[in-house]
């Protein structure tokens, strides 16, 4: 496989994963929460923000927003195992995927 069909394959995996996360809700009662002392809503906005840039700019993210993933991968890693059950625990696994898949994507090739 060449590394642009590599990539196309990554774009679409991390779309198809963006459009399951724009359309679920926000979890209920979690406006102002914290686990392990971060701020979810924060975290959710940092994470939509970079996503949806990078799906805008053609599979590619400049090193701040990079850099902004990578630190709320330590994040999730710290509230993924204290989460509630009434914290929909599947939410926040899709945001740290994608999270990973994106910070983890090198810059698209110029053809």
């Amino acid at each position: 496989m060449n590394s642009t069909s590599g990539n196309d394959e990554l774009e679409a995996a991390v779309s198809h994963l963006w459009r399951e996360h724009e359309q679920a809700p926000f979890p209920a009662g979690l406006r102002g929460a914290e686990r392990a002392g971060i701020d979810l809503v924060l975290l959710d906005a940092d994470i939509a923000g970079c996503v949806s840039t990078w799906l805008s700019c053609g599979g590619s993210l400049d090193d701040w927003r990079r850099s902004v993933l990578h630190r709320r991968i330590t994040d999730l890693d710290r509230i993924l195992p204290v989460l509630r059950a009434a914290d929909n625990a599947p939410y926040w696994q899709r945001l740290y995927r994608l999270s990973y898949l994106v910070s983890g994507a090198g810059p698209r090739p110029t053809k």
